[in-house]
């Protein structure tokens, strides 16, 4: 049997569609159907039920696939290694959210440059969890960190790290609130300051009242706010953006210099923390956390120069949780 024709087939399985398995392997989708057509021929047996979406699987081609494709990851990466071997650089494609991949990521895998004889070119892209893996699922990228879990047989992700949110806030709003808070409603008994708010003081549902409070935030749908609030305060915040700006680390600069309250991954406003810049209004017993996942392409970490990132990722995440 043709080892060219059981790649494509391997290819077309995990990715569910002729198209998107055309894109990877460098063929036109005519090409792939071809491919497909003779193996069928040759099996006797449909391997795949075509439908308006892509393709499914028959029972005969998830048996095939599931025999094959173990052996055709390790001709891959028998042949990586000897090209990973004679070759002086490789490059490695990363994709990811703009402030972690710049804040976390990107530091840990230049450091990996040249360790054990080894050294690459990396290239980074930002944009959000659809962004990145839709761009992973295409070939455009090696790795991808998202927020999101992908779905399918195509990509297989690994739980990465978790990050913890924290509502901040600058010096003169987290006055104001220390003060008896804003008009229409109290921040309960235990008032709030530099130490925070008395987790005391508010119970399950009760909310912060945000009605007279301006909010920094990456969207106007309040993705990070929104994500707090139902987490600790099991509500809907009743708010609008006084400043809305699509990236992390410009919400922080503003609600440092005064622009309203933010809800900030902890690692990205720790330093602030430190320095008094902006301070922390609520310490709930169980701060809220959002997962983010390293993916690849099923089959791809057979490549030595993409199995050494992803495993050096995962060994610098255990000091980011």
């Amino acid at each position: 049997m043709d080892l060219a024709l059981l790649r494509t087939f391997v290819t077309v399985h995990r990715a569910g569609s002729f198209t998107r398995a055309a894109a990877l392997l460098g063929l036109s989708q005519p090409a792939v159907t071809s491919q497909i057509r003779t193996l069928e021929r040759q099996l006797g047996r449909p391997l795949f039920l075509r439908q308006a979406r892509g393709v499914t699987p028959t029972t005969i081609g998830d048996e095939l696939a599931h025999k094959a494709a173990p052996h055709l990851d390790a001709l891959v990466e028998i042949a990586e290694t000897r090209l990973d071997e004679e070759s002086s650089m490789r490059t490695l494609h990363l994709a990811g959210p703009p402030e972690f991949t710049a804040e976390r990521a990107l530091p840990a895998l230049t450091s990996l440059a040249g360790q054990d004889g080894h050294s690459y070119a990396l290239r980074a892209s930002f944009g959000t969890a659809d962004e990145v893996l839709e761009g992973l699922a295409s070939g455009h990228h090696d790795l991808a960190i998202a927020t999101a879990r992908p779905r399918g047989a195509l990509l297989t992700a690994t739980p990465l790290c978790d990050e913890e949110h924290v509502l901040i806030a600058g010096e003169r709003w987290a006055a104001r609130l220390g003060a008896g808070g804003p008009a229409g409603g109290g921040l309960g008994p235990g008032g709030l300051g530099r130490g925070g708010l008395d987790p005391g003081g508010l119970g399950r549902g009760e909310a912060l009242p945000l009605e007279n409070l301006p909010v920094v935030e990456v969207h106007e749908t309040l993705p990070f706010v929104s994500r707090y609030w139902a987490a600790v305060f099991d509500a809907c915040p009743a708010a609008s953006g006084a400043v809305i700006v699509p990236d992390l680390r410009a919400v922080l600069a503003c609600t440092a210099s005064g622009a309203g309250l933010a809800v900030l991954p902890r690692y990205l406003c720790a330093d602030a923390l430190k320095r008094g810049d902006v301070v922390a209004l609520l310490e709930p017993p169980v701060p809220p956390l959002r997962t983010y996942f390293l993916a690849v392409r099923t089959g791809t970490l057979a490549m030595p120069h993409i199995a050494r990132a992803h495993d050096w990722l995962l060994r610098a995440a255990v000091e980011w949780s």
